[in-house]
């Protein structure tokens, strides 16, 4: 029998990321995440709680399994590639339908884990946690590897598929960061020696095909940072920092740069506690020394004391994209009692992801900002995902026989799929552009 491959999620928009990937008889499924735009906008909520799993397949808040109906007794393995919820935040909702482990790096794992305990939510599948650049035997069959890459969250894995037919990649949310801030660079070399074993198949992240250049590290997003925070007036200011929670690098330059301005540094948020608690369990990184709060009640009565002495202390929030149920949505709204100040600072460490939802939020939180008089800077960021010659540079390494084009809109897949086919690759042939429920056959 030949190697089936079924686009069931991220493969229309950016989101809901999930393949499935059928060897013989037998089934593994690579990520099962979050639509977060329409995730949030049905549940008003950026952190995972419990709803109907009907009602958010309706909503296309997760992906359809519909397409995989006819694989559901044959799945052997659920393997997510990394811990950000348009990845893994699926999982609470679906995983139980198969009788099959969860495969994935240590802090992955924790992240889940951390979900699900969180919301005491049941989860049957066993956890099996695979520390990065080893191997899980799923069956006789196959075996999976989780080859270290960088990323914007830690312990990120190109997952290559051993099948009697050859390697199968999954390299999705990957860039090629020579300096990492945290974890070890890409195991280039192994993903070298996987390319001279023969890869059938490279499924590829699209989402900055069309951008023309190489990401840049995550260490010019360290210097902007110490170039706004240490080299900007703030002695007497309050200083409020937004990014991701789930970037932990990103997290340890803020404590860096607060560290030098001898602040006390807060994080604030359930988001925030959620990652750095899988942080430190997972061994990554250790957040002794930093004050995490995540609840409101609490949370409010210690912006009372930074009201106080605005200037002792560096606040780190969740709100980035502008939640509406974000801290610094409510420390705008005065559901926290914080007054923002003339010439305080907000910072904004990371981009506006280009959605309707997220574009309106933002715009409405930076014009409370600016109504008082706030000091904003935004786009103190670099991105997690390769752009177009680091994508150049994974399909020479890998050498893959086929290149399937993921993670994106079509557009983006469609960049990615020229960017193949002026490597020589053919469209229909040894190109596969799918869209979510599509599935192809590989001999």
């Amino acid at each position: 029998m030949a190697i089936q491959i079924t686009a069931v999620g991220g493969y229309s928009d950016i989101g809901r990321n999930c393949t499935a990937i059928k060897i013989d008889n037998e089934v593994v499924i690579l990520d099962m995440g979050l639509h977060l735009e329409h995730y949030i906008r049905y549940t008003e909520n950026e952190d995972i709680v419990k709803v109907d799993v009907d009602e958010l397949t309706k909503v296309g808040a997760i992906p359809n399994l519909e397409p995989i109906e006819d694989w559901q007794q044959q799945v052997k393995a659920i393997i997510p590639s990394h811990a950000h919820l348009d990845h893994v935040g699926a999982i609470p909702f679906l995983s139980n339908r198969f009788h099959a482990p969860l495969i994935g790096t240590p802090f992955t794992t924790a992240v889940i884990k951390t979900i699900v305990e969180e919301e005491k939510l049941q989860l049957r599948n066993p956890i099996k946690t695979v520390h990065p650049n080893s191997k899980y035997k799923v069956s006789d069959a196959i075996t999976v590897e989780l080859v270290h890459i960088t990323h914007s969250t830690p312990q990120t894995a190109v997952i290559a598929l051993h099948t009697p037919y050859g390697i199968i990649l999954y390299a999705v949310d990957f860039k090629f960061d020579r300096s990492p801030i945290v974890g070890k660079k890409t195991n280039l070399k192994r993903l070298e020696e996987l390319g001279r074993h023969g890869v059938l198949a490279l499924i590829l992240d699209s989402t900055n095909a069309n951008i023309a250049i190489k990401t840049p590290s995550e260490g010019v997003a360290r210097q902007m940072l110490k170039d706004v925070l240490l080299g900007t007036k703030s002695k007497d200011n309050a200083i409020v920092v937004t990014t991701f929670s789930s970037h932990i690098a990103r997290l340890k330059s803020i404590i860096e740069c607060g560290k030098k301005l001898n602040r006390r540094i807060l994080f604030l948020g359930r988001s925030l506690e959620k990652y750095t608690r899988a942080s430190a369990s997972s061994g990554v990184m250790d957040f002794k020394g930093i004050e995490i709060i995540r609840y409101s009640r609490h949370i409010k009565r210690k912006l009372k004391e930074v009201e106080r002495h605005r200037n002792k202390f560096l606040v780190v929030v969740t709100g980035h994209q502008g939640e509406q149920t974000s801290i610094l949505s409510k420390m705008l709204n005065r559901e926290l009692h914080f007054n923002f100040r003339p010439d305080d600072h907000v910072i904004f460490s990371c981009k506006v992801i280009p959605t309707e939802t997220n574009i309106r939020n933002r715009e409405i939180i930076e014009e409370k900002l600016r109504q008082a008089k706030v000091r904003i800077f935004k786009d103190i960021h670099v991105s997690g995902h390769a752009a177009r010659e680091d994508l150049r540079d994974m399909i020479n390494i890998v050498k893959p026989k086929h290149i399937i084009p993921a993670h994106g809109t079509p557009l983006m897949l469609r960049a990615a799929s020229d960017l193949a086919s002026e490597m020589g690759y053919m469209p229909n042939a040894t190109i596969h552009l799918l869209k979510d429920g599509q599935r192809i056959t590989l001999s």
